[in-house]
């Protein structure tokens, strides 16, 4: 696991950062962690870094995270990573959204660093 390349896309700075620490925590090495602030640079970033993994936000400027997931899903590159959806939307309507869109977890916020394990764990196995 600690040798996945994995994206975080979260228009918050300090969101990204946390992201970033449970991730370390979890043993992935901090080279291995690129950030975005929106879907669109994000999608750029995927492109060339080809992570194994993305966890993005779901309400962001520019593009969305539903926009991205489905930008993701929509490229040929891009369209097997896992992507990881965090947000603070638990509507059900939302999560059949993004479950339709082809999320392969979903997390809600806030959340811990063993939540996000377990997310991550249920992805890779």
């Amino acid at each position: 696991m600690n040798s996945k390349k994995v994206l975080v896309v979260d228009d918050s700075n300090v969101m990204r950062q946390i992201i970033k620490n449970n991730l370390k925590q979890l043993g992935f090495k901090p080279d291995n962690l690129v950030d975005a602030e929106d879907g669109s640079v994000g999608l750029r970033k995927a492109g060339e870094n080809k992570p194994d993994l993305i966890v993005s936000d779901w309400n962001m400027p520019k593009m969305t995270g539903i926009e991205f997931l489905k930008a993701v899903r929509a490229d040929a590159g891009l369209k097997a990573i896992p992507f990881l959806m965090v947000t603070s939307e638990t509507e059900k309507e939302k999560i059949m959204e993004a479950v339709q869109a082809g999320v392969s977890q979903y997390i809600v916020k806030p959340f811990n660093a063993n939540q996000l394990e377990e997310k991550i764990k249920q992805i890779f196995k």
